[in-house]
C-alpha cells in the first residue's frame, strides 16, 4: 500500500505563489509517474501537471509558463511550484502516483488552494 501526503495549500492573493508538496510512502517499488490534478465543485478532476520517470514534464495549457512540477526521487516527493496565481486556479489539488507494475493509481487526500482577487 502507498500513502500520499500533500501539503502547502492555502489562501493567497492573485499574482502570488504557492508551493505544493506530496510525499509518497509505503510499499513503493517503482514509480511510473507522479502528477497533480485539481477539482472544483461540479466539475471533473483535471490534470494540471505530470512528470513521468525519465521523461519531461507536461502541463495543462492553463498553467504552462506559470507553474513547474519537479520530483525528488530520493524522497519520493513531487512538488508543484505555482506562480502568478489566478482566482480561476482555486480548487482542491490532488497528488497522483502511478506505479510501473500493474499501473496502480494512488491519490492523496487533497489540499485546498484559494486565490482571492
Amino acid at each position: 500500500q502507498v500513502q500520499l501526503v500533500e501539503s502547502g495549500g492555502g489562501l493567497v492573493q492573485a499574482g502570488g505563489s504557492l508551493r505544493l508538496s506530496c510525499a509518497a510512502s509505503g510499499s513503493i517499488f517503482s514509480i511510473n509517474s507522479m502528477a497533480w490534478y485539481r477539482q472544483t465543485p461540479g466539475k471533473q478532476r483535471e490534470l494540471v501537471a505530470r512528470i513521468v520517470t525519465g521523461g519531461t514534464p507536461d502541463y495543462a495549457d492553463s498553467v504552462k509558463g506559470r507553474w513547474t512540477i519537479s520530483r525528488d526521487n530520493a524522497k519520493n516527493t513531487v512538488y508543484l511550484q505555482m506562480n502568478s496565481l489566478k482566482p480561476d486556479d482555486t480548487a482542491v489539488y490532488y497528488c497522483n502516483l502511478r506505479t510501473t507494475r500493474y499501473s496502480i493509481v494512488y491519490w492523496g487526500q487533497g489540499t485546498q488552494v484559494t486565490v482571492s482577487s
